[in-house]
């Protein structure tokens, strides 16, 4: 299998938690903006994340095995969310934080260990 077929459906899994974590998060910079309004803007936003996530699982899926394709997609996740976290809302990661990122990431280890 050429490297593509391994790293464009890791690629679209970023693109895919970007858009996931801004959904879930960005308004906590904005309580004042209306709850409705919030939803609306978050469910546009989930819109584009599964536009990636959707391709990047079935792509995937011929050099993933779904428990591969689910534990690369927390790991973005994490990644994505450390990111957002600090630059974004100003919160940035506690020691703690890291080291339990580092366990999962030890499991994630274990599960593309084969």
């Amino acid at each position: 299998m050429p490297l593509n077929s391994y790293l464009y459906p890791l690629g679209l899994l970023v693109l895919s938690n970007i858009f996931m974590t801004t959904a879930w998060y960005w308004h906590l910079k904005y309580k004042g903006v209306p709850i409705f309004t919030v939803i609306l803007v978050s469910w546009g936003l989930a819109f584009i994340e599964y536009c990636f996530a959707v391709p990047a699982n079935r792509m995937g899926s011929e050099v993933y095995s779904a428990a591969q394709l689910k534990t690369a997609q927390e790991v973005i996740t994490l990644i994505v969310f450390a990111g957002f976290s600090t630059f974004y809302l100003g919160q940035p990661l506690t020691w703690n934080t890291a080291i339990g990122f580092t366990f999962i990431a030890f499991g994630a280890f274990f599960i593309f260990r084969g």
